[in-house]
């Protein structure tokens, strides 16, 4: 069984003063692959100089040097895959959903490829999703019963029939992993405060992006772009190179 370990980052807002973007990411490991997670995290503590056991967030991690390495030491981890979609906000008309409609949004397309990966492994996955404000589990299942019953591109029999769920990365530490590669993600596209992205991290991840195939494109699988037109195309060129 595949299991998704899913965080955001950037504002699901889109006023003027909300991020560009907004990024909803999965990292996907087997479940014969659980310990790793433990080992990278127990690691990547030592390495930044951080209490065993201790909470490891990306917006507790200030060092831009600390930060490149946590993207490319999960970079490096072959037993996981990064599903992340990129929401371009301001190439978008979304004026008219509000933050609980912009997250349900990306979760849609985020489901979709989920399931196409256990398609082509021939496993179920199952998916939890990183707690936020204002978002309860009943809306998560009143939402999954209106995608049921919506023309998707879901395989929903190669997701969990028993849905989501929803918990604290302080709680479960698999979310914690979800956090640094949405993190990560999402500082390769929003501007920090001086007004600078960092592709590098994204660049970092890039290995662990999930493709259908070797020579499949990564926009088609594992880093959803949209809107993904000659606009947005010209705007992130550097996305060609992951």
């Amino acid at each position: 069984m595949l299991h998704a370990y899913i965080d955001e980052s950037g504002e699901r807002g889109h006023g003027n003063l909300a991020s560009d973007h907004f990024v909803l990411s999965a990292s996907v490991v087997r479940d014969s692959n659980f310990d790793n997670i433990e080992v990278t995290l127990a690691s990547l503590r030592t390495d930044l100089n951080r209490a065993a056991g201790s909470y490891v967030a990306w917006k507790n991690i200030r060092s831009h040097s600390q930060r490149l390495h946590i993207a490319r030491t999960l970079g490096r981890q072959g037993w996981m895959k990064v599903v992340s979609v990129v929401a371009c906000k301001r190439h978008l008309f979304v004026g008219q959903l509000n933050e609980s409609q912009m997250y349900l949004y990306q979760l849609r397309f985020l489901l979709e490829r989920l399931s196409w990966m256990g398609r082509k492994h021939r496993e179920v996955v199952s998916y939890t999703v990183a707690h936020i404000i204002r978002f309860k589990l009943s809306d998560l299942r009143e939402y999954e019963t209106k995608l049921r019953g919506m023309p998707t591109e879901i395989d929903w029999r190669w997701l969990d029939p028993a849905g989501g769920t929803i918990d604290q990365p302080q709680r479960l530490e698999p979310l914690q992993l979800a956090d640094l590669v949405a993190s990560a993600t999402g500082a390769a596209f929003n501007a920090d405060s001086f007004g600078n992205v960092e592709t590098r991290y994204l660049i970092e991840l890039g290995p662990r992006l999930y493709r259908q195939s070797p020579d499949s494109a990564v926009t088609s699988y594992g880093l959803k772009m949209h809107p993904w037109t000659g606009t947005t195309k010209a705007a992130y060129p550097w996305i060609a190179t992951l």
